[in-house]
C-alpha cells in the first residue's frame, strides 16, 4: 500500500502521560478561573488532580505555563483550519472560518471557557502572554495567507495586515463574549451574546477591506515626500 503512512499508535505510557496532563490542565484551569491566578497554589492544583506537587512540575514549569499551553492549542487550531480551507476561497471567508475554529472550541465548553478567558484578560501577566501568543499566530497566519495568495510576505503588506485584522476580530469576540453571562444578566448586562453571530458580525465589518485589497492591488508608488 504505497503512499499511505500510518501514524504509530501511542504506547500505554504515552496514553497515561496524556491523561495526567489533561487532568492537571482541567484542574488548574478550573481552580484558577474560580479562585484567581494569584490565590490558587500549585499544591491545590496538584491535590485537585490527585497527583503530587512533584508530578505537577514534571508537566508544567508554573501555573502560568498551564494557561500558555491552553493558548497554544488555540493557535494550533487556527493554523490547521487556515491550511484546510479550499483554495480560491475569499480571504474574509477563510479567515472567518479560521477564527471560528478557535472560538468554537471555547463555545463548546462555554461557562468554563468564559471563566478562563476572563482570567486571561484580567490578569496582567497572563494577558501579556496572550498578546505574545497572538503575535506568533499573526506570523503564521500571514505566512499561510501569503502562500494561498502567492504573495511575498517580505514585500507585500497585505498578509500581515489581514492577519492582524483577523486577530483583532478574534480578540474583540472574546472580550465581548467573556463579559456576558448569568451573573451579568442579574446585574442588567447582556447575557444573550451569541458567539457565532458575534464572530460573523465582526467579520462583516472587516470583510470588505480584506477582499477588496486582494481584488484591487495597491498601485506602486515612489517614496513618500514631505
Amino acid at each position: 500500500m504505497g503512499g499511505v503512512t500510518l501514524r504509530p499508535a501511542p504506547t500505554l505510557a504515552q496514553r497515561k502521560r496524556q491523561l495526567v496532563a489533561d487532568e492537571l490542565t482541567r484542574a488548574a484551569l478550573d481552580l484558577l478561573a474560580d479562585g484567581g491566578f494569584d490565590t490558587v497554589t500549585v499544591d491545590e492544583i496538584a491535590a485537585a488532580a490527585g497527583v503530587s506537587k512533584r508530578t505537577f512540575f514534571r508537566y508544567f514549569a508554573s501555573k502560568e505555563d498551564v494557561v500558555v499551553q491552553f493558548l497554544a492549542t488555540l493557535g494550533a487550531a487556527m493554523h490547521e483550519e487556515l491550511a484546510a480551507r479550499p483554495p480560491g476561497e475569499a480571504p474574509s471567508t477563510a479567515l472567518r472560518h479560521t477564527v471560528w475554529a478557535c472560538v468554537r472550541d471555547c463555545a463548546g465548553h462555554e461557562e468554563r471557557a468564559r471563566k478562563v478567558v476572563r482570567l486571561i484578560l484580567a490578569t496582567p501577566a497572563l494577558h501579556a502572554r496572550f498578546l505574545e501568543r497572538q503575535a506568533q499566530w499573526r506570523d503564521r497566519l500571514a505566512a499561510g495567507l501569503a502562500a494561498r495568495l502567492d504573495l511575498d510576505t517580505g514585500h507585500e503588506l497585505y498578509p500581515r495586515l489581514a492577519a492582524d485584522m483577523a486577530l483583532s476580530a478574534f480578540h474583540t469576540v472574546l472580550q465581548r463574549w467573556s463579559t456576558a453571562g448569568p451573573a451579568d444578566a442579574a446585574a442588567g448586562g447582556d447575557a444573550a451574546v451569541d458567539i457565532a453571530a458575534l464572530t460573523d458580525g465582526c467579520f462583516a465589518v472587516i470583510a470588505p477591506a480584506l477582499d477588496a485589497a486582494v481584488r484591487t492591488p495597491a498601485p506602486h508608488t515612489g517614496p513618500a515626500t514631505a
